[in-house]
């Protein structure tokens, strides 16, 4: 004989299927085991990033702490000193707005805790510190989960582009 609920077990269970979907979509799987050996390499390549941006960014800052209370409104009034610094000033900040949104929304996707405090860290710090820092963390979820691998084409091109960045901010940095 088959066994149909009571009537009043009907509406329990509905509820109970729907929190326990709703509590999947809050609760998102724990991180992949296992970082590739490519996923290995890139966190090593943006731990390196964060560095040098850091040190990059902090050695020009660093002329601002002689007023520590004027310090925000100098440097601002200071990135709008020629049309070349506000060119810059305007390309960061949008590519900033990008990076933000990028980070929430893969964060949310891959379960990466904190994502706020990359951001905050981001107009504190350095977004070229923060960027990189959670694009480690977000990898460490990912692990080896569907990655496709990166061809000598694009490696060959991320090498032309780090070098040439990479020139670009020690012309600037070294003034």
């Amino acid at each position: 004989m088959h066994h149909l609920p009571h009537w009043s077990q009907i509406g329990v269970d509905r509820a109970n299927s729907i929190y326990r979907a709703r509590m999947a979509d809050h609760n998102p799987a724990p991180p992949t085991t296992g970082v590739s050996f490519t996923g290995r390499l890139l966190c090593s390549v943006y731990a390196v990033i964060a560095v040098v941006a850091l040190v990059a960014t902090w050695s020009q800052n660093i002329a601002y702490l002689d007023s520590p209370a004027g310090f925000l409104i100098d440097f601002l009034d200071d990135t709008k000193a020629n049309p070349g610094s506000r060119s810059m000033t305007v390309d960061i900040l949008l590519l900033f707005l990008s990076a933000g949104i990028l980070m929430v929304t893969e964060a949310r996707k891959h379960g990466v805790r904190f994502v706020w405090l990359y951001i905050i860290g981001g107009f504190a710090i350095a977004i070229s510190v923060t960027f990189p820092l959670f694009l480690i963390a977000r990898e460490l979820r990912i692990g080896a989960a569907g990655r496709r691998p990166v061809t000598v084409v694009d490696a060959v091109g991320l090498a032309a582009l780090a070098a040439a960045l990479l020139a670009l901010v020690l012309w600037v940095d070294l003034g």
